[in-house]
């Protein structure tokens, strides 16, 4: 899934995207991590456009 980030899209962070998968934060820094997910780097926080997620959901519940 790992490519370019189109940053018009709407960008989430670790936390919202933990709440909505109701996954641990850990969790979703390693899916960033592996490029499993699509993120940035900002700072010291990471920032993962909504279509990443939402492409991510779908591929794995197929």
């Amino acid at each position: 899934m790992a490519g370019r980030i189109d940053m018009t899209e709407p960008l989430m962070t670790v936390s919202e995207i933990a709440t909505m998968m109701r996954v641990s934060k850990m969790t979703v820094y390693r899916l960033v991590q592996s490029g499993a997910i699509d993120g940035i780097r900002f700072g010291r926080s990471y920032r993962v456009p909504e279509a990443s997620v939402q492409q991510f959901l779908k591929s794995a519940s197929s």
